[in-house]
C-alpha cells in the first residue's frame, strides 16, 4: 500500500482542535512550525498558566484506533480521528463512504505515555489501552481545569 500524503489533513485537524477550544472559552494559539512536543499552546490570560497540546490524527475511518507519537514534551495529547473514508482491511461493500463527522479526544499526556505500546518502534499507542478512553471524548473540561 503506497503511504498517503496527509499532511494538509493533519494541519487542518491541529486548526479543528484550536476553533474547538476558542469555541469552548479556551484561550489558544497555534504554536510555529517545528516546536517538538506540541503544536497548540492554551493559556489562562489571567494567571498566565499555559497547557501545551500536542494534535495527533488519523484519517481513514477505518483505522485501527491507535496513533503513534514519539515526544512527549506536552501537557495534553488531542487525538482526532478525521473519519476521511475507508482505507485500511479487505474492500468491503459499505453503506456509505465512510465519511463522517471527526471524533475528538482530549488525553493528560502521561496517560498517553502510559499506554505505549512496548513493542513498537515507533511509539504506537493504543486507545483501548488507555482505561476508559471513550471518557476522554470531547472532554474540554480536562484542558480547562488544568489552566485553572
Amino acid at each position: 500500500m503506497i503511504k498517503q500524503d496527509t499532511k494538509l489533513e493533519s494541519e487542518g485537524a491541529e486548526f479543528l482542535v484550536l476553533g474547538h477550544l476558542l469555541i469552548n472559552g479556551i484561550f489558544c494559539y497555534k504554536a510555529y512550525v517545528n516546536f517538538p512536543g506540541y503544536d497548540l499552546i492554551a493559556v489562562n490570560v489571567e494567571t498566565g498558566k499555559i497547557a501545551k497540546i500536542q494534535v495527533k490524527s488519523r484519517w481513514a475511518t477505518n483505522y485501527d484506533k491507535s496513533f503513534p507519537i514519539k515526544n512527549f514534551n506536552s501537557d495534553f495529547v488531542i487525538h482526532v480521528a478525521l473519519n476521511r473514508g475507508y482505507r485500511f482491511g479487505r474492500k468491503q461493500k459499505h453503506e456509505s463512504d465512510g465519511v463522517k463527522l471527526p471524533d475528538i479526544y482530549i488525553f493528560p499526556t502521561q496517560m498517553v505515555k502510559e499506554a505505549k505500546y512496548e513493542n513498537s518502534e515507533w511509539g504506537k499507542i493504543k486507545m483501548v489501552s488507555i482505561p476508559d478512553y471513550l471518557s476522554y471524548k470531547e472532554n474540554w473540561n480536562l484542558i480547562k481545569s488544568f489552566l485553572g
